[in-house]
């Protein structure tokens, strides 16, 4: 029997998908080898994108699942698949006669269809005979002490502590990392590790220990550099909120000095906001809503671009509104420098004041000179009605003296061991002005 037509099918996919609502369509996209980062293509390169990630007889049998769930069994859709799904039938039936199943290269290693036509993905064949295993598949269960997992480091925590059952204190960092499947938080066991880890950097991990939706570097795992792995922009961003609910603050001239597509957030006083303009782009079919508004701090000042549903942030702010800008991205235009929003910006109203009183509880210590200390520290903030973790600099004799530390020599070392310390301090954007022991140490 003849092959199904490629062109006929990617002809009456398009049409398929042209009968689909915005939530029907949404839920196609959640097909189980479309990424993330493809998901914003335009509707009409949707066909080309599935018969490339599926062929086109595992996508036909895909589309069929899908259309029995959503549902669409009407005759605008049905009329269109039937016949593909009935020659795709015909080919099956003759092919077991000749028991080609048996000797398929594409049998079910990879796939295998349900009753209702749904797509089931199992482990790929060419990660089983490479001897890697994806974070998507670590959901699944799997050998780790034979299977390496290759990750990209995109967010790294300060040195944390714990202390043993014999009151012994005890060293940790956690480690915010992607593949192109998904991503995940390890947890990195040892003080001696530390500097292994740059973000940005790849390694393989092995002999890990997986705990819940945490893996688990101890002093028997085995890492390695490894080549580049490929990630998309969502899952990058995934990777970097999984430490922090948002990516720790700095100034708007630090924002500046970050290369392009930096996952930032900032402080400062509103001092324009643009009008709100309908757009296209080279990526949507529809216009997109874009607000632009310009952000200053005491040193710097920089426009940022909120996108879509982004543009509702601003709502009930104006201009002289000082506000905390989280989870944005840079966006470098030859020498230029502005900031653009992903899914996850929010904008919160800050005290007007430049400088804010806090309480704070420091639990991470990223690096300690003899000027100056950047700490990860937990703040209740009222304004964003939770508990964040954001990195802040301050004088390390002022850390010292406040916390009878030795500065000099060991210092970082003797100041883990107090961790954690809880403090009030006076804050200035991340730069911490005054501060005080909360209680006696």
């Amino acid at each position: 029997m003849s092959e199904i037509s490629e062109g006929r099918w990617k002809q009456a996919l398009g049409s398929i998908l042209e009968e689909l609502d915005e939530t029907q369509y949404m839920k196609l996209l959640m097909l189980s080898k479309i990424k993330r980062c493809l998901r914003d293509k335009p509707k009409e390169e949707m066909p080309e994108i599935l018969i490339q990630h599926y062929g086109v007889e595992k996508s036909i049998t895909a589309i069929r699942g899908i259309m029995e769930k959503i549902p669409r069994r009407d005759e605008a859709v049905q009329s269109q698949l039937k016949p593909f799904v009935d020659e795709l039938k015909a080919k099956k039936k003759k092919g077991f006669k000749r028991k080609k199943v048996v000797s398929d290269p594409e049998s079910s290693d990879e796939e295998q269809e349900t009753d209702s036509g749904a797509v089931v993905q199992q482990p790929l064949q060419a990660e089983k005979q490479s001897g890697r295993i994806t974070i998507k598949n670590l959901e699944h269960g799997g050998d780790l002490e034979k299977k390496i997992v290759t990750v990209k480091v995109l967010q790294k925590s300060g040195l944390r502590t714990y202390k043993t059952k014999q009151k012994q204190t005890k060293y940790f960092f956690y480690l915010g990392v992607a593949d192109e499947t998904g991503s995940c938080k390890v947890m990195v066991y040892g003080k001696q590790r530390y500097q292994d880890f740059e973000v940005d950097r790849c390694y393989g991990f092995r002999q890990v220990i997986k705990d819940g939706d945490i893996l688990k570097v101890t002093i028997k795992s085995i890492v390695s550099k490894v080549s580049p792995v490929s990630v998309c922009d969502d899952l990058k961003l995934e990777a970097q909120m999984i430490i922090h609910s948002q990516v720790p603050l700095c100034s708007i001239a630090e924002a500046k000095g970050h290369k392009d597509g930096t996952t930032v957030s900032v402080e400062g006083t509103i001092t324009t906001v643009g009008v709100m303009e309908s757009v296209k782009t080279k990526f949507k079919r529809r216009k997109t809503d874009r607000l632009q508004f310009q952000l200053a701090d005491r040193a710097d000042s920089i426009w940022i671009t909120l996108w879509g549903d982004g543009t509702k942030q601003l709502t009930g702010k104006s201009s002289g509104d000082s506000v905390r800008v989280t989870n944005v991205k840079t966006n470098n235009f030859h020498t230029t420098v502005s900031l653009k929003s992903t899914d996850f910006t929010r904008i919160f109203k800050v005290q007007s004041a430049a400088a804010q009183s806090v309480s704070m509880k420091i639990i991470g210590i990223i690096s300690a000179g003899k000027i100056h200390t950047e700490l990860e520290s937990e703040i209740n903030s009222m304004v964003l009605n939770s508990t964040i973790v954001s990195t802040y600099v301050v004088t390390s004799s002022l850390l010292a003296k406040v916390f009878s530390v030795k500065l000099g020599g060991d210092f970082e070392e003797r100041l883990l061991e107090k961790l954690p310390l809880e403090a009030e301090a006076e804050i200035e954007g991340n730069k911490i002005i005054k501060i005080r022991a909360a209680k006696e140490m």
